[in-house]
């Protein structure tokens, strides 16, 4: 597939998690925060990339509630490149057509950049591409955190319905393709309730090399299976 195609109604939602950051950089005797300074590279072109095929949600697992547990100045690292992405989004989100949205507890985080991350939702929310960030998420706390939402209103008899509008995720479709790189071959507590039906899509390709043609194997190993959804 060449990059002048376009996706159909078929694949809406490209979710990612983004792994090989750390590896990526010391296989070249850097440290690991430059990993994720390269690997932010790679995101923002992998996201402008799918918007021009004509994919509507993107999903990318920035942060799990796990990784607060990895050396301080790596964590130290991440949330400012996410801090400088946001800075950026505020200039630029309305010329790329980018809706923000951040996906998971974000009380943990640094008030001020909390705050940027609600202010960025409201002022991107008329634009197209639905961009969700994960960051301080977690599968297993997002369902807890629908179940007790639910036991606040005085749910009794609860549904996959309820459940799914107090996901972090409500209102956006369940990702149809969800594509980890790196090598490794597991969810990672990602997006567990609404991964029930995606494809996965596996790469050894460490995220900070990630580019247009590997999106284009993806789609294209996507296309190739049929989705019969328990069906014959």
């Amino acid at each position: 597939m060449s990059n002048s195609y376009t996706v159909d109604e078929r694949l809406q939602h490209i979710a990612f998690i983004m792994d090989g950051n750390g590896r990526w950089a010391e296989r070249r005797g850097m440290p690991r925060r430059f990993g994720h300074r390269y690997g932010a590279e790679a995101f923002r072109k992998i996201v402008k990339y799918c918007g021009d095929i004509g994919i509507k949600y993107v999903t990318v697992y920035a942060f799990s509630t796990e990784n607060w547990s990895r050396p301080e100045n790596e964590v130290r690292s991440i949330m400012k490149l996410l801090d400088s992405y946001l800075d950026e989004c505020e200039k630029s989100a309305k010329d790329y057509n980018i809706k923000l949205r951040f996906i998971g507890d974000l009380s943990k985080l640094e008030p001020s950049l909390a705050a940027k991350a609600r202010r960025l939702e409201e002022i991107t929310q008329e634009n197209s591409l639905t961009l969700s960030i994960a960051i301080n998420y977690g599968g297993k706390d997002e369902i807890v955190h629908a179940f007790n939402n639910l036991a606040k209103k005085g749910k009794t008899c609860i549904s996959s319905e309820d459940i799914a509008s107090e996901l972090y995720t409500a209102g956006i479709p369940d990702p149809d393709l969800i594509v980890r790189t790196a090598g490794e071959m597991r969810l990672s507590n990602f997006l567990m309730w609404q991964s029930a039906y995606s494809e996965f899509y596996f790469t050894d390709t460490l995220w900070p090399d990630m580019t247009s043609k590997d999106i284009d194997k993806a789609v294209e190993e996507f296309y190739s299976r049929q989705r019969r959804y328990g069906k014959v």
